[in-house]
């Protein structure tokens, strides 16, 4: 079976190395690369890790940042879901860390309606 990859998206840290530490101060640099993003889609870029990126928006972080395609964009191996089926063993109390632990709500009496 074939290992899932996934990826680490670098950019933050990257621009916060070389002093900015704003989306602000990416935006007029990919412009002159001729990479016209609006305000939110370079906000996007920085703080989310995207699914799909154009080349030429990646030739332009990679010229801007003066780094190499491995420092911006990291391969790693996808960490697998744990899928909890009926079966398994729920925590107990003591086991869930910031529970309510032995305080339970007390059991509400439906009363008939006086008329």
């Amino acid at each position: 079976m074939t290992a899932k990859l996934d990826y680490q998206w670098h950019l933050r840290e990257l621009m916060a190395q070389r002093g900015m530490f704003s989306t602000t101060d990416l935006r007029p640099l990919l412009a002159e690369r001729g990479i016209d993003l609006s305000a939110s889609q370079t906000y996007r870029l920085v703080t989310e890790k995207p699914e799909r990126l154009s080349m030429k928006t990646l030739m332009a972080l990679l010229d801007i940042l003066g780094c190499r395609m491995e420092e911006l964009i990291e391969p790693v191996r996808a960490t697998a879901k744990v899928w909890r089926t009926a079966s398994d063993q729920a925590p107990t109390d003591s086991t869930v860390e910031g529970g309510v632990g032995s305080f339970r709500p007390r059991r509400a009496r439906i009363l008939p309606d006086s008329q």
